[in-house]
């Protein structure tokens, strides 16, 4: 790993690597606050999985999470949302589909197979290189916005047992089902859309077995005044399958709060003690 930067905040360091991951076979970036514990001690982590158009800065900077980090002896980790370097056909064209625009998925239509496999790199190889290079612990829990709240959603629900906890701000519960969704999942996993179905929250909570393990709670926070609301996010869809399957929701109607920092900052602060009491 290459150190690019480090920064100290509320007694604790932010602190951004680049490293080359086998997974997505070039180099990435992740940024990680170490807590003030972490001089002491090993400490927890929560995963930080952002949107579109994000790269592992936006979080860091715009969230305000740090005091309460700091506060709860927490690590935070956050990677990029996409593999960076390549230059496919139409990658970087829009802001919904390639550069920035990973959804969190493992790849199979060509060329993108060869590297965007952000699935593997989120879920295996980016808390084993953490968990090896710095002082923390394998307790891990899961959070996200938006495309990564459907990335943290979908990481938690098919890895029952890995993560002790999941949340998510505005999360596309429903991929198969709305724009962003159909032309990442059309250009990354191919025509097919039963095959879509393993990378949905929603049809993942439908297929869910009855494993105490899988029904990992799940807790969200939806602005009623985002933009993307009726036409991307679909919480409704998610709520109607949890209430016909069981699973344990919490599902946080903010109103006036819009798709924004802004919004994610007014309750990270929540989301930071409900992981927190998880992974203590």
């Amino acid at each position: 790993m290459e150190l690019l930067s480090s920064t100290k905040s509320f007694g604790g360091w932010l602190k951004r690597y680049q490293h080359h991951s086998t997974s997505v076979k070039s180099d990435m970036t992740f940024a990680i606050f170490l807590p003030p514990q972490a001089e002491t001690q090993r400490v927890p982590v929560l995963y930080w999985l952002s949107g579109l158009t994000c790269t592992d800065e936006n979080f860091m900077q715009k969230a305000g999470a740090f005091r309460k980090a700091a506060e709860l002896g927490l690590a935070l980790v956050c990677p990029d949302t996409s593999p960076r370097g390549t230059d496919y056909p139409s990658e970087h064209e829009s802001y919904d589909f390639g550069s920035g625009a990973g959804f969190y998925v493992n790849a199979t239509v060509a060329p993108y197979s060869n590297t965007y496999r952000m699935y593997d790199y989120v879920v295996e190889e980016l808390p084993t290189l953490v968990e090896a290079h710095f002082p923390v612990t394998d307790k891990r829990s899961i959070s996200g916005h938006s495309m990564g709240g459907h990335g943290a959603l979908i990481c938690a629900l098919k890895n029952p047992g890995v993560y002790q906890s999941v949340s998510a701000f505005a999360p596309i519960v429903h991929p198969t089902n709305c724009p962003w969704g159909e032309k990442a999942f059309t250009g990354y996993l191919g025509e097919d859309r039963a095959t879509w179905k393993e990378w949905d929250a929603t049809c993942l909570i439908e297929s869910l077995g009855e494993s105490t393990e899988a029904r990992l709670p799940l807790f969200i926070d939806q602005g009623e005044a985002d933009n993307f609301l009726v036409e991307q996010l679909k919480p409704e869809a998610l709520e109607a399958a949890c209430e016909k399957t069981g699973h344990p929701i919490t599902l946080r109607r903010q109103p006036g709060y819009d798709h924004s920092y802004f919004f994610i900052a007014s309750f990270i602060d929540e989301h930071l003690e409900h992981h927190s009491k998880a992974l203590s």
